[in-house]
């Protein structure tokens, strides 16, 4: 009897042990998982070390896709509304010089920082800032960094152009990191997540008091009504939000308790010639992206990248804005 219940209590053991070394994985296994993944454990978004060289990552990529006029080239280094305009500029140049950028200058980004959010969850994302050798003498080049899970490249998924010193502090915690705030958040004049929505509706019909004024609110809006009629043709402005995916909002909190908020909208300017008029004839960069032939009507589909300064309470200051055409239709 000694000899049959032995047997089954070595059973007994290596059963429970089996079990507790099946646990004990699986609880490695999952806290692996938060530390690494950072489903819930507010963690940097990523080290400096990693930042600087996405940054860089990206630079060459950028210039080979530049010199080649290759799309496939940097896509894997792009996303959201930037990846938009720049296939398209790519797509152009293409057309118009198959064998790539005459005029090609590598872009050189220097004197580079790094605000890096600590958060919980996907996507990550990062802000670079840096001085650029193109977009205008005294331009920083803005661009805001996101993946979607730890095998993915670095994508910029935003890029605005500054003059140096006009962004407002970040607030960072004892180690220098920044605060991400949440999409959906009701601290702010307005949540990140309803800004493309607010902002393309202001942009259409002018109301409210939400966009404190400047040049790319208040001043835009008169200087598309000038533009939008002239003898023989008429411009109509659509304007749409963007938000979700590769486009959604990100915003990082400011010393003063606001946000500082990336986001994109679309919009369309459509061209009507009159009777007897006709639409004025675009440049080649244009033509390369239009689809069916140019008689009485042309609509052109832009994407923009903004950057905005939110309040805890008050205006919205636009301070950034950068577009590119993405299509156009003739007709």
């Amino acid at each position: 009897m000694s000899r049959d219940r032995g047997p089954r209590r070595l059973r007994r053991l290596d059963r429970r042990v089996l079990i507790a070394a099946s646990v004990t994985a699986l609880s490695l296994t999952a806290s692996g998982c938060v530390v690494v993944h950072g489903e819930r454990e507010v963690l940097p978004a990523s080290t400096r070390a990693e930042a600087a060289k996405a940054l860089r990552q990206f630079t060459a990529a950028y210039n080979k896709a530049d010199k080649a006029y290759d799309t496939s080239l940097d896509a894997d280094h792009v996303t959201g509304a930037l990846g938009d305009i720049d296939a398209a500029r790519l797509k152009a140049g293409h057309a118009n010089s198959p064998s790539g950028n005459a005029s090609y200058t590598p872009l050189k980004l220097t004197d580079a920082t790094f605000t890096i959010p600590k958060k919980a969850g996907w996507p990550r994302w990062f802000v670079a800032e840096a001085k650029g050798n193109k977009g205008g003498a005294g331009a920083r080049w803005l661009l805001v960094f996101t993946r979607n899970r730890l095998a993915e490249p670095w994508q910029v998924a935003y890029l605005t152009l500054i003059p140096a010193g006009s962004l407002p502090k970040v607030h960072k915690d004892k180690d220098g990191w920044a605060e991400a705030v949440p999409a959906n958040s009701t601290e702010l004049a307005v949540p990140p997540a309803d800004l493309s929505k607010d902002y393309t509706t202001y942009l259409r019909t002018g109301e409210g008091k939400l966009f404190a004024a400047g040049p790319y609110t208040d001043q835009w809006r008169a200087a598309r009504a000038k533009s939008a009629k002239k003898p023989g043709l008429v411009t109509q402005y659509i304007d749409e939000p963007v938000g979700g995916g590769d486009y959604a909002p990100l915003a990082l909190r400011t010393e003063d308790g606001g946000a500082l908020v990336f986001f994109a909208s679309r919009r369309y300017a459509k061209q009507t010639a009159a009777a007897g008029a006709s639409i004025p004839t675009q440049n080649a960069f244009v033509q390369a992206l239009t689809k069916g032939e140019v008689k009485q009507s042309f609509t052109m589909e832009f994407m923009s990248n903004g950057v905005a300064l939110v309040p805890k309470q008050g205006q919205v200051s636009m301070l950034a804005r950068l577009e590119g055409l993405t299509s156009a239709t003739g007709s």
